[in-house]
This record gives C-alpha cells, structure tokens and sequence, in this order.
C-alpha cells in the first residue's frame, strides 16, 4: 500500500468514526432586561434547551447579539451581582466624555465600553451531555445599555 492509500484510509476511518457523529445544534435565547448594568441568570433556559441533545462531549459557545450586552460566569448571588455591578460602572462611569456620545448624542458610551471590556462571548464545556460548571457558577448576560432592552443570545452547541 502506497503512503496516499494509507493516509486516505486513515482520513476515512476518522471521518467514520468522528464526523458522523458530530453535531451542531443552535439555538436564540431571547430575554427582556432592564436598565444596566442589569444582570440575569441564563444557566437553567441553556440547560432545559441542552437536555434532549444527541451531544455528549464537546463545547457549547454563547453570544449575546449587540454591542451594549455581554456574557461572563459569577455565582448569582445578590452580593457578587451587586459587586459586579458596581465594579463595572467603576471601570467605564456614565457622565463621562466619550466620542460615541459626542458623535451619536445618545448618552451610551459607557454602555459600549463596558460591553466591550466584558466580552461578548463564552465558551463552555460539555462533558457526558452535561454543561461544564462550578458548583456556585452560572452563566449570566448583562444589559450596559442605558435603556431596556430586549436581548438575544445565540447559542450553539457542537460535538460528539
């Protein structure tokens, strides 16, 4: 057997045996919040969407759709949420110059900078159909924006 023989039949087998059974499932949250920084607790709706998955082992990726919204993991507990809350009006204070505001005159500036000093994205864990989390973590997504809003989180879970 030649070494192009042997290396198609090893990609052969590895497609057989992994790429069959990889599988992507996606999913769009939608959840109201208020005024930020305004947090709420998403941990329980991925894990209800997550459950009749055929996906034991691989990651579960979680967006927040905008540029004033972001996700992150803490235990939801109304002491760290509070902490939290304050530490990230602390990094990027509303009532401060920003060009945003200056160019747009909507008051947000803050809202982009923190958005954007969180992050919007996560990426989790999932081992034996099981969402990868401490004891006292959850995942939450946060509202920086100076108005309500209704958010939209993506969810796409891939895997084996």
């Amino acid at each position: 057997m030649n070494y192009q023989l042997a290396l198609y039949k090893i990609i052969e087998y590895w497609y057989q045996i992994f790429m069959e059974k990889y599988t992507v499932k996606t999913h769009t949250l939608t959840v109201g919040m208020e005024i930020g920084p305004d947090m709420v607790n998403i941990t329980g709706q991925i894990m209800g969407w997550m459950s009749p998955s055929p996906v034991r082992n691989g990651t579960l990726h979680v967006f927040v759709v905008g540029s004033t919204g972001s996700v992150t993991t803490i235990e939801f507990e109304p002491g760290v949420v509070d902490d939290l809350k304050r530490s990230i009006t602390d990094l990027a204070p509303p009532g401060q110059v920003y060009a945003h505001e200056q160019a747009w005159h909507d008051g947000n500036g803050h809202s982009h900078v923190q958005a954007a000093l969180m992050g919007p994205s996560l990426t989790l864990p999932v081992l034996e159909g099981k969402l990868i989390l401490g004891t006292w973590q959850q995942v939450v997504i946060i509202n920086h924006d100076n108005s309500p809003r209704t958010r939209k989180i993506q969810l796409t879970l891939a895997g084996i």
